[in-house]
């Protein structure tokens, strides 16, 4: 597949905090970078001359930007670090080293250490973080210390060692900080319980924790220790804020491929994520073309064995948004909650925005492209047997039962065609009628059509429900145009459409595009009949205020209708303005009745 110019790769990113990627015509990896709004991180890079001429030389060989989307900065700058490791860009130098994110550790052994780590051993200990900065790790910890006296000694405290009196209690025992399971002052079974709870605060379920500092908070300052009693609540603050874990990292997801997918009519985009050690090492969104009406389940499942063959895959868990059989060697795993859940949205997300990303491509350089996906995306969603190419939706306006009006908008290809939007005036109802009014202009709309023949619209939208749906179903009966045009209703809730003979609605997706289009052709309809309907208010109130004016006839009044539009614009006017539209004496006439300057 040809690769899109950069402008419209630029174009095209997302507004979200990600990584993005370099590769040069070959296909080779430039550099790998972080950002916290892509589109405009990237785009700075092509939008002027740098100082540094190794940027320039980088910015000259460009040829491809890939990305990939995460939730946040923090996971953004911890899956560039992985990144930088796995695939040693040539335009990078940092991380390019072992050096790692910090870890806490929860060491296995009888009355548990818990200490930071650069180093994950595989000793059966647990790990929590990773952590982007040392300070999140010091305060956590200094927490824990002050919260839970724990040993900070390296000894072997097995029961035979502290039975034989091998070691003594240290200054840390002495000064509070340790209650010397050394010299057996302190059970495993109680210093047990205490790690218990700290592993729960490092998960980010600290509630007993934090409600034991709060206590300890207020014991401090019953003491009147007010200056230890606000360090406490400062430790609180930070506690209350802290992220327990990264999406990005996590040691208890280890080498599994994650896959998901999202599709419209005519493409699907499957996305693909690798884990190794519970990091991300590689993101690839694969296209698929439709060439049936294949379902999610049959692509994903092409895409799988696709995938897991071009990039050497033998992990034997995959992660998956349903389930799919690959035999007894691979595991299905579908999430319903958790941290496993957590990898597969983030997935899902890579794959929306890839969709997002290729349709604004195929918007800016094939719009026929773009009309054509659209409107069969319309024809499936509203049930109808041919494309929707010309749509015309009706609105009636009136205040209090003055001034009737009727809207016709008429969109072509899914875009408004204003030269064939038209008013109607209310001729043969009296009063706030709705019902007859949607009756008397449907009628007039498609009779002159017919009469004038004009290609008659694919479906007919009415702005008003069930009621005004039938109204204007007995002007289509009348014309013999039943089964012709379809016709539905929309409800006040706009994701509720009626059809005729139907009494259950049926309901559009709030962020579908076919509801968007009908959500602007409302609004289209509503906007054009509100204008025309004021417009009418306005001369009937100068056509009334103007026929007590003595001397000034019909004609005379005419001429001011249609240059001053209302009698508010015409009290504002001078004598002077007014004199160039109907002569001076007239003019004279006019401002001595509002009392009107002569300047």
């Amino acid at each position: 597949m040809e690769i899109p110019s950069i402008e419209l790769q630029l174009q095209t990113l997302p507004d979200s905090p990600g990584v993005y990627q370099y590769y040069d015509k070959d296909g080779k990896i430039l550099y790998v970078g972080k950002a916290k709004n892509l589109k405009k991180r990237v785009s700075s890079y092509f939008n002027k001359l740098h100082d540094n001429a190794k940027t320039n030389v980088l910015v000259k060989k460009i040829v491809e930007i890939k990305h990939i989307v995460v939730t946040s900065e923090a996971d953004a700058l911890l899956l560039e670090n992985n990144l930088i490791k796995k695939l040693q860009p040539r335009y990078n130098v940092l991380l390019k080293d072992d050096k790692t994110y910090p870890w806490i550790c929860i060491k296995k052994e009888p009355f548990s250490r818990i200490f930071p780590t650069r180093r994950m051993v595989k000793d059966g200990s647990e790990y929590f973080g990773p952590y982007t900065n040392f300070k999140t790790v010091n305060t956590i910890l200094d927490l824990i210390k002050e919260l839970y006296p724990l040993r900070t000694c390296n000894y072997d405290l097995s029961q035979a060692n502290i039975k034989s009196g091998k070691y003594k209690v240290c200054l840390e025992y002495h000064i509070g900080n340790c209650k010397g399971p050394c010299e057996g002052y302190e059970t495993l079974e109680h210093y047990q319980k205490q790690v218990d709870a700290i592993r729960e605060i490092l998960k980010g379920n600290f509630k007993d924790s934090l409600r034991d500092f709060k206590k300890l908070m207020q014991e401090l300052a019953m003491e009147m220790k007010f200056e230890a009693a606000q360090k406490v609540k400062e430790k609180i603050e930070v506690l209350e804020n802290y992220q327990s874990r990264s999406t990005i990292l996590n040691p208890k997801i280890s080498n599994v491929d994650v896959f998901s997918i999202v599709s419209d009519e005519t493409m699907a985009y499957v996305n693909f994520l690798q884990i190794s050690h519970g990091a991300i090492i590689r993101s690839h969104t694969l296209e698929i073309k439709k060439k049936l009406d294949e379902t999610d389940e049959e692509l994903l499942e092409l895409a799988v064995v696709e995938l897991r063959e071009r990039f050497h895959l033998t992990t034997k868990e995959i992660i998956l948004p349903f389930e799919l059989d690959f035999g007894d060697k691979i595991k299905v795993t579908v999430p319903q909650l958790g941290d496993k859940k957590q990898i597969l949205e983030l997935s899902q997300r890579n794959a929306k925005y890839q969709r997002l990303e290729q349709l604004k491509q195929i918007q800016i350089v094939d719009p026929e492209r773009h009309t054509n996906r659209i409107m069969a995306q319309m024809q499936k969603d509203l049930r109808l047997s041919i494309e929707p190419r010309h749509i015309e939706c009706f609105d009636n306006s009136n205040i209090q039962g003055t001034n009737p009006v009727s809207a016709c908008v008429v969109f072509k290809d899914g875009k408004p065609s204003k030269k064939d939007y038209r008013h109607f005036n209310i001729k043969t109802v009296e009063g706030p009628n709705d019902f007859a009014s949607m009756e008397e202009v449907v009628y007039r709309r498609y009779k002159r059509m017919l009469d004038e023949k004009q290609p008659l619209p694919q479906l007919i939208i009415i702005d008003g429900g069930k009621g005004q749906l039938s109204s204007a179903l007995k002007s289509i009966d009348d014309l013999g145009l039943r089964g012709k045009i379809a016709i539905i209703g929309i409800a006040k809730r706009l994701e509720e459409l009626f059809y005729p003979g139907d009494s259950v609605p049926l309901y559009l997706d709030k962020k579908s595009e076919t509801l968007k289009i009908i959500q602007h052709l409302r609004n289209e309809a509503h906007r054009f009949g509100i204008t025309h309907h004021r417009d009418k208010r306005s001369k009937s109130a100068l056509q009334t205020s103007m026929e007590t004016i003595p001397g000034i006839g019909e004609k005379t009044m005419l001429a001011l209708i249609k240059h001053f539009k209302s009698v508010k614009r015409l009290q504002l006017a001078t004598e002077k303005e007014i004199s160039e539209v109907i002569g001076a004496s007239k003019a004279k006439k006019i401002s001595e009745f509002y009392n009107i300057g002569k300047s």
